[in-house]
């Protein structure tokens, strides 16, 4: 089972991490990381990969996982990254995102009259490439399957993990990576979060993450 990450410069980290701890632990998985230049990535809160292949050196995968970023406009205008993802998509069995990653799929033409999700920040966005916008912490459509904000990658490894291996083994990973939250604050969704919450977020988003580095 071969599973390939798409990992850029200022690629929201836990988008990445969060499934790869995961789906790296699935019987037989062999979980890879693919980048647009190759070697050196750095994450949007300053942690480094030193040793990721270059695009062309993976050409197929049963799993594509893209991640997103605070700012992937670059992405949706880089044709080596989408053409790589169109072609890698052609051989998966499964072509999945988290957060604003979906945005990369729909500038790769890949969310076309599909429904899919993202951050509640950019939801909207979706309708440009053609999808329909779910307000859902996953969706699958297809052998597509959308997460929502950072976090939610993390459940939409666990369901894929069960598709790929089988339910037991899902929990058992759930189980062994101690996955049981129980968050102090209930404010996780807009839904949920006060006006005053909400104002505090955007600000959030709109700024730098504090622990990266220039």
């Amino acid at each position: 089972m071969d599973i390939a990450f798409l990992f850029y410069d200022g690629m929201t980290t836990l988008d990445a991490i969060g499934p790869w701890e995961v789906l790296s632990r699935l019987p037989g998985a062999q979980a890879r990381v693919a980048s647009p230049a190759g070697g050196r990535v750095t994450t949007d809160t300053g942690l480094v990969f030193d040793r990721c292949a270059a695009l062309a050196d993976i050409t197929r995968a049963d799993v594509l996982l893209v991640p997103g970023a605070s700012d992937v406009r670059p992405l949706l205008q880089d044709r080596r990254v989408l053409d790589w993802v169109r072609a890698i998509d052609a051989t998966t069995r499964w072509t999945t995102s988290v957060c604003t990653g979906a945005l990369v799929l729909g500038a790769a033409g890949l969310l076309r009259n599909k429904r899919a999700t993202t951050h509640w920040a950019v939801l909207e966005s979706l309708r440009k490439h053609g999808a329909t916008p779910v307000t859902a912490r996953m969706v699958e459509d297809g052998k597509t399957i959308t997460a929502a904000g950072v976090s939610a990658g993390i459940d939409m490894a666990f369901a894929l993990a069960a598709r790929l291996a089988d339910q037991t083994t899902a929990e058992a990973l759930q189980l062994v990576i101690e996955y049981d939250p129980q968050p102090p604050f209930d404010s996780g969704s807009p839904a949920k979060s006060t006006m005053g919450t909400l104002v505090k977020a955007r600000a959030l988003l709109s700024a730098p993450p504090h622990g990266a580095s220039s």
